[in-house]
């Protein structure tokens, strides 16, 4: 990814979005974020990020953020709904981003989900499941928008997340049938890595923790991300 132009980065208020703009702004990168109120909006722009104020439920904030002056050479999205909000973003709101992503011409769309979506729901614990089972359809219908959109994406899958500073421990595999856990900035690096990562494309992977895997599981391949 060059320098020039910007990633965009949805879910950055909180959470694993927020690591990951710290991570790409300490990488010297520039970040532009889509955020819906002016404290969030304030605090990342203290830290060097472009923020653009807009909700990623209104079309015409995402086409006006991502279709701006500006070029946005990817996207990052770890939107995902509160169990405050009326209406979940895990679906419409990346949808609204895709189709931004795909008139604007972006090189790589990187969604973050979880493990529980789509073919990876066999690693869920039945209880666990019951519990996510809504927001969990929403994130597999984004991530097949993703897949048929025609860009070029990855999709990255925490297991359960961890507030902790990195361990450094973070992996990925390709193999849906792993669980377990992961601290929220391990995510974020590994999906900065997988930006310039061209083993990454097109690609269904599962991020967690390699000391935190639950016991019992089968043997898996760790997912080589290359040189870039």
């Amino acid at each position: 990814m060059s320098s020039t132009s910007y990633i965009f980065v949805v879910g950055a208020s909180r959470g694993v979005g927020q690591e990951i703009a710290k991570y790409l702004i300490a990488d010297n990168m520039k970040v532009k974020a889509l955020l819906r109120t002016e404290t969030a909006a304030k605090e990342l722009e203290a830290i060097g990020v472009h923020p653009v104020l807009g909700d990623a439920l209104n079309v015409d904030d995402v086409e006006r953020a991502i279709l701006g002056n500006e070029p946005i050479q990817a996207v990052i999205s770890t939107l995902g709904g509160l169990p405050t909000d009326d209406v979940k973003p895990d679906f419409i709101g990346n949808k609204n981003l895709i189709d931004a992503a795909v008139k604007a011409g972006v090189q790589k769309f990187i969604l973050v989900t979880s493990i529980g979506s789509g073919d990876s729901v066999v690693a869920m614990p039945p209880q666990a499941l019951e519990a996510l089972k809504p927001v969990l359809i929403l994130k597999e219908q984004a991530e097949e928008y993703l897949m048929n959109s025609g860009l070029n994406y990855t999709i990255i899958r925490p297991g359960g997340l961890k507030s902790e500073p990195p361990t450094g421990n973070g992996i990925l595999t390709a193999n849906p049938r792993i669980v377990g856990s992961i601290h929220r900035a391990d995510v974020a690096q590994l999906v900065c890595r997988c930006l310039n990562s061209t083993n990454a494309n097109n690609q269904v992977l599962s991020a967690l923790d390699k000391n935190m895997i639950y016991p019992g599981l089968p043997d898996f391949v760790e997912f080589n991300l290359g040189n870039g």
